[in-house]
């Protein structure tokens, strides 16, 4: 049994750092700077995406995450908190044998930094994100990629994400998604995404995910 995890509104709050940077990088560029809760939106899907959107157009996306890395990677990362009752869920399931992994658009050496930081690497196999050049930050080519690498059945895998990306990208690649309502999509986002369910504290996750995998066989070997 395979738990793929997101990072950033699953298992810690990241509202702090990551709107904070989206002020600093607009703030460098001479952009208008919204209010913080303005921006709770750019919180899962890719950055570059987000800044795309944010500024009407792809002109000046890579500067604007240049900017926010300038900032999040120095400070902005740590500028987070776990949510309650994650590490005793994490422990729990590690010690039902199931096998758990993170899938984030974050940065791979930021999702790490910040996995360690707060001791919550221990509980994972591997810890997988995007890389610098924006390559998987699409939660669907990032999955494609654990699949590939992992080469696990994608029929004994499930994802859990606050986003609608989460959910588009395990299902994308044959993966079944349980979409958590205590991060920052809403229960239409990840309903109309396609989640197999929806849960509203980490403290409910465990029995709808054991069901969901058992519910789900293993694929017949290919001849």
């Amino acid at each position: 049994m395979i738990a793929l995890f997101d990072l950033d509104g699953t298992l810690t709050d990241p509202k702090a750092g990551i709107t904070r940077s989206v002020q600093y990088a607009l703030e460098r560029l001479g952009r208008p700077v919204p209010e913080a809760d303005a921006l709770t939106w750019m919180i899962g899907p890719p950055l570059i995406a987000g800044f795309t959107e944010l500024l009407g157009g792809p002109e000046e996306s890579q500067d604007a995450v240049r900017f926010y890395r300038e900032r999040y990677g120095d400070v902005g990362l740590f500028e987070n908190e776990v949510y309650a009752g994650i590490p005793a869920l994490l422990q729990d399931l590690r010690e039902k044998d199931v096998r758990l992994y993170v899938a984030t658009s974050k940065l791979h050496v930021f999702a790490r930094r910040i996995l360690d930081h707060f001791d919550l690497s221990r509980f994972f196999i591997e810890i997988y994100g995007s890389e610098p050049d924006n390559r998987n930050a699409d939660k669907r080519d990032l999955i494609r990629h654990i699949l590939e690498r992992e080469r696990f059945d994608p029929a004994r895998a499930v994802m859990i994400g606050d986003r609608k990306h989460d959910v588009i990208g395990a299902r994308a690649n044959g993966v079944a998604a349980i979409g958590i309502t205590w991060g920052y999509g809403s229960r239409q986002e990840l309903s109309e995404a396609g989640a197999a369910c929806l849960v509203d504290d980490p403290q409910g996750l465990e029995a709808p995910l054991l069901m969901l995998m058992a519910s789900t066989p293993p694929r017949a070997a290919k001849a």
